[in-house]
């Protein structure tokens, strides 16, 4: 197999034999991993839990956690499910690489499509499924977000979606998503969103794909899962926490593919992860430092504060070559769009991730103006 080399390392080839302006401190922008502590509490109930470390997990994840999963999706989307239609899963990079693998196993010529630009397990998913690519161009003419193409889909056997989106912070409303349930239904193909940044919004609510499955007068949620995780809502991506939801069907398979995959959540964890979801105090503090973050990016560049995610898809002549010369003048890091997209797109984007707190995203911001305007 034959996978591209990942975003990071290319952003380390790009810079490499640069030295950074030593006047400044270095900030680096090109991941989106906070940088705020995990709350106490839930640290507090991994190392509360650090003893059941001699026990071995189950794969379909202990009873408490699936609870509380469910008890979010109830929440904050309206959504009742059952047992049979969640899987708690290592975090969703685990699960967005091996679920297309286990779902095209059995396709002689598997298609696989996704948003275009996107995050790159997606396509090294397909690479290990054997899958022929389509991809879903997300432009500033569609306002960044999936426009439905019948050709493509009538040959399309499994839509990875992902709004509220990474990297362009685009949102799709309730009746969008609603048509691709509706497409999903009428070509017969499997459609997932990747959710991860649902919880990451700044007024509006991104919709679940499970509510427009339901407005689409599917109820059972057939050819239909979405994804979440804690990393970005709770500031825990190491807790490694998250779900696939939606068809029991398609779920009740994978259950049996998943045991032979060995990717069972450790009982502390899991432990932990429960507290997490059932909480939504600590998120909204999270959500409040993010959207100040936008604020102090719009006084700044004037850029516009998107409905959801932490990132900035920031429009320049050159990504590649704003990239260079902001660590080398600036010493500051930010990713190159094309790092995140294939195609020959003639728009050029720099991704900015506001994960750090106010005085630092401010000091980003001034470094980053003279290069933007």
């Amino acid at each position: 197999m034959q996978f591209e080399t990942y975003p990071f390392e290319k952003l380390t080839r790009l810079l490499e034999g640069i030295t950074p302006d030593p006047d400044y401190d270095p900030i680096t922008l090109t991941i989106g991993e906070p940088q705020f502590a995990t709350p106490m509490f839930i640290q507090d109930a991994l190392s509360e839990n650090a003893h059941l470390l001699n026990r071995y997990p189950k794969t379909a994840g202990e009873a408490g956690l699936r609870e509380a999963q469910r008890g979010f999706v109830a929440r904050r989307f309206g959504v009742d499910l059952d047992d049979t239609q969640i899987i708690p899963t290592f975090g969703t990079r685990e699960v967005l690489f091996n679920f297309p693998q286990f779902l095209l196993a059995e396709k002689e010529h598997p298609v696989m499509a996704f948003t275009n630009p996107f995050y790159q397990i997606y396509e090294g998913a397909a690479i290990a499924s054997g899958a022929k690519v389509h991809h879903i161009n997300l432009t500033k003419a569609n306002g960044f977000k999936a426009v439905i193409d019948p050709d493509m889909l009538h040959e399309t056997d499994f839509v990875i979606l992902n709004f509220p989106n990474n990297p362009t912070a685009a949102s799709m409303d309730l009746d969008e998503l609603t048509k691709w349930v509706e497409a999903a239904l009428a070509y017969d193909f499997v459609l997932l969103n990747d959710e991860c940044y649902s919880e990451i919004y700044t007024g509006y609510k991104d919709p679940s794909l499970l509510e427009a499955s339901i407005a689409a007068g599917n109820p059972g949620f057939k050819n239909i899962l979405v994804v979440n995780s804690i990393s970005k809502r709770s500031s825990a991506p190491g807790l490694r926490s998250g779900f696939i939801a939606g068809d029991a069907e398609i779920l009740k398979g994978y259950m049996r593919y998943r045991t032979y995959v060995g990717c069972a959540s450790p009982l502390p964890l899991q432990a932990a992860a429960a507290e997490a979801w059932e909480d939504e105090g600590h998120v909204a503090f999270f959500r409040d430092l993010y959207y100040r973050n936008f604020a102090v990016a719009q006084e700044i560049l004037g850029t516009p504060i998107p409905k959801s995610t932490f990132y900035l898809w920031l429009e320049v002549e050159d990504d590649l070559e704003i990239t260079k010369r902001l660590y080398a003048e600036k010493n500051l890091k930010v990713l190159p769009g094309s790092f995140l997209s294939r195609g020959d797109f003639d728009e050029k984007y720099i991704r900015i991730a506001l994960v750090e707190d106010e005085a630092r995203t401010k000091e980003a911001m001034q470094r980053i103006k003279p290069y933007v305007q």
